[in-house]
């Protein structure tokens, strides 16, 4: 377990235990309407353009998703990737010192590092060929020396069930799943006896737009399809104290780590 942090004035002591205990908490209003406005022009415009490098819904061919880019639906975007190079409005928000004190009071680091190779997005859901997430852990393909990361998940509108949400298991950062509970893509069972207890912890994460959900990477997370008619748009980072690098030779060593402002 990550301990805790001297005190910080944008966590309260509740909100310190609640990401203790399960691995997630939510800070309302950390982004400014401003600050909120200008990241979804330029998404939008990146978005009308398909500015490379993009994921596309095809690609992940996660359930409801295109099945591949030349069916129908098959050029809708997931993911505007590598967000901090994109744009200064996507790194200007990556470094902002109210996010980064509160990932550095969260994960006890006084030099924290920005990933550029995982999330670093603008994460996007479409509506009519968004796909769902599975319940899954963001660590299960990331090789660091220690398992603890944190992602800032902002909400750049409202992020509700309808529109596919993020939904979680609290607590399941501490939790020990053996291999047999996930399938060969190391998602959850959730046609496994065993693992009903846990899914029916699920709590769902609804956001309102400037709204941030800080969650451990180990946490398993999952969300729904969007089945309303206005595009879902969030932007995503993810952080770790610089003493804990990634393994070398592997994905998360692609592209060198970014120093924010010291914690």
């Amino acid at each position: 377990m990550i301990p805790v942090h001297a005190p910080n004035p944008l966590l309260s002591d509740d909100q310190q235990r609640q990401f203790q205990q399960d691995g997630y908490v939510v800070i309302k209003q950390m982004a400014t309407p401003a600050q909120v406005a200008t990241m979804r022009e330029v998404a939008l415009e990146a978005l009308s353009r398909q500015h490379a490098p993009v994921e596309y819904e095809a690609d992940v061919r996660y359930p409801g998703a295109p099945t591949h880019r030349a069916a129908l639906g098959g050029d809708t975007v997931r993911r505007l990737l590598q967000a901090y190079d994109r744009h200064p409005a996507f790194a200007e928000w990556a470094k902002n010192s109210r996010v980064t004190d509160v990932v550095g009071a969260l994960l006890n680091s006084a030099e924290l590092r920005l990933t550029r190779n995982h999330h670093n997005c603008i994460m996007t859901k479409h509506p009519g060929f968004s796909s769902a997430t599975l319940w899954h852990q963001d660590l299960r393909y990331w090789s660091f020396a220690k398992p603890d990361l944190i992602n800032s998940w902002l909400a750049l509108g409202h992020e509700t069930s309808a529109n596919g949400c993020m939904w979680l298991l609290p607590g399941s950062h501490r939790c020990s799943i053996a291999a047999r509970r996930l399938d060969s893509a190391k998602f959850l069972r959730s046609d496994l006896p065993e693992n009903q207890t846990l899914l029916h912890t699920a709590r769902s994460a609804e956001l309102q737009p400037g709204d941030v959900l800080f969650f451990h990477a180990g946490v398993f997370h999952a969300a729904g399809r969007n089945e309303t008619g206005q595009l879902k748009l969030s932007a995503v980072f993810t952080y770790h104290d610089a003493n804990n690098i990634p393994t070398p030779g592997t994905r998360s060593a692609r592209y060198e780590s970014i120093a924010v402002a010291d914690c």
